[in-house]
């Protein structure tokens, strides 16, 4: 099979007959996995490419952002791979947030090292952006710099800006940028929430997409480079991208067939990036998002919060989901070693949740019903929800459903927006 297609000068453009197969995902239809229930088996864009001989990668010398997610499915690491393969020419790795091998919590990194296991020069990328980031592209001496990590489907998770920086620093350095592509494991069938508004721009949202964005990386990275990368670059990247075959928009993560590798240490399971677009929201008040619990964004709760939650939170009668009381003493972060009260997510229909609109309702009954509940200092909340709206309209007493139709107008532009850049049915 062959392989890409490009985006250039804002236009998405067939890169020729043989890079349009892999680019769009051609192919047979996926037998049965019997090994994963019968299921559809998804391959992977790193699957797809090593499949076709990295003939993409064909005398080109390879640079890899990755991190423990950048496996197959038999678990071994692609850098791992393709550094033992005589085929590929790959001569560095950069690591994200939490490090290629993923020794680092949540906001830190590995810094710059040589890899124990192949004695490549790992580059940190973490935090770092433009010209900065362009001249470790350019000081690596690769020529392709390839994209390979599980994303989770949420705006402010940092990795899909790993991938905008690298792709704005790959313009700059001018060198080729590759995207393999993974499942969003929490579907492709609509975006939810509010959209970023760029005076609120951070580095967990650099550019005005929705809160639950509903896309894969390829996807993504298509809409950064026809909307977005132009602007910060002065150019798009010479981009390819590498679809998955197998795997169809309504596909939650247990359909796939593929081995669940946490992204970063506070995302154990794919049961907690069903809820984490929600309910991440907790992380810009002084209540504890469950970090330091073995289920993180799923038990949420604060010192002198009790039943009074979970039975408003109840009353709410949001679909897809219960609330039941729950207590428990962070191990790290908030509330470290004290028992603490509030309530447990337990999503009962996949179909129906609507995480964002259920983490804006937990916003709402939190404040109502406790008295010590605050936002954090620094009003981290509006990094994270993309404005201060949600935070103005939580403190005048606004309810659920009055906040999620202030975002409805700039929702259906967002929606309009993605929809050329949709690959998958």
């Amino acid at each position: 099979m062959a392989l890409s297609r490009r985006v250039l000068l804002g236009r998405l453009a067939t890169a020729g007959a043989a890079g349009a197969a892999l680019a769009t995902g051609a192919g047979p239809a996926q037998a049965a996995d019997p090994a994963h229930g019968g299921g559809r088996r998804v391959h992977t864009g790193f699957d797809r490419l090593s499949a076709d001989g990295y003939r993409l990668l064909d005398g080109r010398t390879v640079g890899i952002v990755t991190n423990p997610t950048g496996v197959t499915r038999h678990l071994r690491h692609i850098v791992d791979v393709m550094h033992a393969d005589e085929r590929v020419r790959l001569t560095a790795v950069f690591g994200p947030e939490h490090g290629f091998r993923g020794t680092a919590q949540a906001g830190g990194s590995e810094g710059r090292y040589d890899d124990p296991a192949t004695g490549l020069p790992v580059y940190d990328t973490y935090n770092k952006s433009g010209r900065d980031l362009a001249g470790i592209f350019g000081a690596s001496g690769v020529d392709t710099v390839v994209f390979d990590i599980q994303d989770v489907g949420a705006r402010f998770y940092t990795y899909i800006w790993t991938l905008y920086d690298c792709m704005v620093a790959a313009a700059l350095a001018g060198k080729r940028f590759v995207v393999l592509d993974r499942p969003n494991p929490v579907t492709g069938r609509s975006a939810t929430g509010p959209v970023l508004d760029k005076a609120y721009a951070s580095f967990i949202g650099r550019e005005p997409i929705a809160q639950a964005h509903g896309m894969t990386v390829t996807e993504l990275a298509l809409l950064f480079n026809g909307e977005f990368v132009p602007q910060a670059a002065g150019r798009p990247v010479e981009l390819e991208t590498v679809r998955m075959t197998g795997w169809r928009r309504t596909d939650f993560f247990d359909a796939t067939g593929l081995p669940w590798v946490p992204p970063s240490p506070n995302m154990p399971t794919p049961d907690t990036a069903l809820v984490y677009s929600g309910t991440c929201l907790f992380e810009g008040t002084n209540l504890s998002e469950g970090r330091g619990t073995t289920r993180p964004f799923e038990l949420l709760g604060a010192e002198g919060i009790d039943r009074r939650w979970s039975a408003a939170a109840t009353g709410l009668g949001l679909p897809g989901v219960h609330f039941r009381e729950a207590y428990f003493a962070p191990t790290f972060s908030k509330f470290q070693g004290k028992t603490i009260g509030g309530v447990q997510l337990h999503v009962h229909d996949r179909e129906a949740f609507d995480p964002v609109r259920t983490g804006i309702g937990l916003l709402v009954t939190a404040k109502r019903v406790w008295s010590g509940f605050a936002w954090r200092p620094d009003n981290g909340i509006d990094r994270l929800t993309g404005s201060s709206t949600v935070r103005k309209m939580i403190d005048a007493g606004a309810g659920t459903d009055e906040i999620v139709a202030a975002w409805r107008e700039n929702l259906a532009r967002f929606r309009a927006l993605r929809k050329p850049y949709l690959r998958y049915t």
